[in-house]
């Protein structure tokens, strides 16, 4: 395992290629980098791994060595994972090999007990991972985004309210946070050995945890520019102090 002083984390997006998109990979260009910024204010090598552009094999050669992983947003995760139906409303484009890589890493986190972070689609990746499905879509009476709005304007602010006993709550020192959002799918059945800890007013799952690794999913985007200040340092130093906890 690194030192200490060189401490690696991986950052794990769907993609780095959208020509169908180019207004929407900008915004997610600017969301993966502030992350990768984050972890590297914090001490972390980072490197910067996008799933569909590898396939499975390549991506968990690429991030053996790290301490930590970190899965960023993007995309809707195919339907096929997770037993959905094949056509919902606002269906995005499938990057089917980033899906299959990512759980893949799920699951290699799991068995090795390596930290890990989900970000909106990085929660769904590890709930259909753990067994778990989704809700293909929130419908238009949402508080998680701003429909219609153009990209810069899409993200949604609302509150999301933390279990007392949970690690989340301990660690960020709260149990009422105002958050990011920017999502039409979200939690359904929750996979193995996830509970529920982060929930927004009308319901809907906002952070998950595991019972007993150190994985950990939101759903709102603590690396949004107009997140709370200090939002996306607390996630990134919960990795830090979970992987300190295992050397």
């Amino acid at each position: 395992m690194a030192t200490r002083a060189e401490k690696r984390l991986s950052v794990v997006e769907v993609t780095r290629y959208r020509p169908r998109d180019v207004e929407y990979h900008a915004y997610v260009e600017v969301l993966n980098s502030r992350a990768v910024r984050a972890a590297e204010d914090a001490g972390w090598t980072v490197n910067r791994v996008a799933a569909a552009d590898v396939g499975t094999a390549s991506l968990l050669a690429l991030t053996d060595a790290s301490e930590a992983i970190m899965l960023m947003g993007g995309e809707d995760i195919s339907p096929r994972f997770y037993g959905g139906d094949e056509d919902y409303p606002f269906e995005s484009q499938h990057f089917e090999t980033a899906d299959e890589g990512q759980i893949a890493l799920v699951h290699r986190a799991l068995r090795r007990g390596t930290p890990l972070l989900g970000v909106c689609r990085g929660l769904q990746i590890i709930t259909v991972a753990l067994g778990g499905d989704i809700v293909q879509d929130l419908g238009t009476d949402t508080i998680h985004k701003n429909l219609g709005a153009p990209i810069r304007d899409i993200m949604a602010a609302h509150p999301v309210g933390l279990e007392r006993s949970s690690r989340l709550a301990a660690d960020l020192g709260t149990r009422e946070l105002v958050v990011q959002s920017a999502h039409h799918q979200a939690v359904g059945r929750l996979g193995d050995g996830l509970v529920a800890v982060g929930t927004a007013p009308d319901g809907v799952v906002e952070a998950v945890e595991h019972v007993h690794a150190p994985i950990t999913g939101v759903q709102f985007h603590p690396e949004d520019p107009g997140a709370p200040a200090g939002q996306l340092a607390s996630l990134v130093a919960r990795l830090g102090a979970r992987e300190a906890a295992l050397v």
